[in-house]
């Protein structure tokens, strides 16, 4: 082999050796790095002690203090009179209980159709509201009757619980029965010092508005705070006259859980029979119970002349009836 030819061989050697460790290199695996989606977690490192204070002694806080309820007493108002009145307004408690046999307590039977209820009337907290229910009542104090005409007849006997909504009162007193009917006249509120409508049983007022009441009343099914009269937030509100208490509750329960058409209507309205007045000696301590059950009475408006409502402390709200309904 000649000096060229072997000369030739050796860069051919050479230039094959070079190329085969470029192939290499290129297809070497390449050095696995950390995944740039995965932070790293720093080295652990030995966790601090906690160190638990202990708290400072400290004085039990007193329980919370029950709201308060109950109204302060109002004066009561003039009402306008009725032109036809026969007796132009004037009828006092005297009047309505004349012919009756003595005693210290006035007491009005409610018999209906399920049962009876015996109301106990608060005639030294709201006089003149006795006055009125108990002359209707006994049909002593002339009232325009639907057909339009002044007479004297038990307003009541006959007459239905016209609207009810169960858990919070039953509506009755209307002539007409659809909750619009009224006696022809207008008595004032009569909001005593610590009445509240906290409990079952109370005997109160219907009205369309302060100092409109007339003939329609309604009885508590359960607590209706809301219908307390409160002037504490610059404009008054609510302030249905509470006059009596009635049981046993368990009877006013009853006459609240008929079978209902609507919402407030009953399918089937109790049946208010006769109500009947009588006046009997008070027991031990009946008065001075009567006017602390009456200071801690107990929706919602009463229909039609002024209903209360069930509104108020998240119970529903009772649409008030065109005339005398507890909201």
């Amino acid at each position: 082999m000649t000096p060229a030819v072997k000369s030739t061989v050796t860069s051919l050697a050479l230039l094959v050796l070079a190329a085969s460790a470029a192939t290499a290199a290129c297809n070497a695996p390449p050095e696995p790095g950390p995944d740039p989606a995965v932070t790293q977690k720093p080295a652990a490192t030995a966790p601090k002690p906690v160190i638990t204070a202990k708290p400072a002694a400290t004085t039990p806080r007193p329980p919370p203090q029950p709201v308060k309820h109950g109204a302060k007493a109002q004066p009561v108002a003039t009402v306008p009179v009725s032109e036809d009145d026969p007796l132009k307004g004037k009828w006092t408690l005297d009047d309505a209980v004349k012919g009756l046999p003595k005693g210290d307590l006035i007491v009005a039977s409610i018999e209906t159709d399920l049962g009876t209820l015996e109301c106990n009337m608060f005639a030294d907290k709201a006089p003149i509201t006795v006055a009125n229910f108990v002359g209707l009542a006994r049909g002593v104090r002339p009232w325009k009757t639907p057909a339009g005409k002044w007479e004297k007849k038990a307003a009541y006997d006959g007459t239905i619980f016209h609207r009810i909504i169960k858990g919070f009162m039953i509506q009755g007193g209307d002539a007409l029965g659809t909750g619009a009917g009224e006696a022809g006249y207008v008595i004032p509120d009569e909001i005593w010092e610590g009445a509240t409508h906290d409990r079952p049983g109370l005997l109160c007022m219907a009205n369309r508005g302060a100092n409109t009441n007339s003939a329609q009343f309604f009885i508590t099914d359960e607590a209706a705070y809301h219908l307390d009269f409160d002037d504490s937030h610059g404009k008054p509100r609510g302030g249905y006259t509470i006059f009596g208490e009635c049981g046993p509750v368990e009877m006013v329960h009853k006459l609240a859980s008929v079978k209902m058409k609507s919402r407030e209507q009953p399918e089937k309205p109790p049946v208010i029979k006769k109500v009947t007045i009588t006046r009997k000696a008070a027991p031990p301590a009946a008065s001075a119970s009567a006017s602390a059950s009456a200071s801690a009475a107990p929706s919602g408006t009463p229909a039609a002349s002024a209903a209360p409502t069930a509104a108020a402390s998240g119970t529903p709200t009772a649409k008030p009836a065109p005339t005398s309904t507890p909201k």
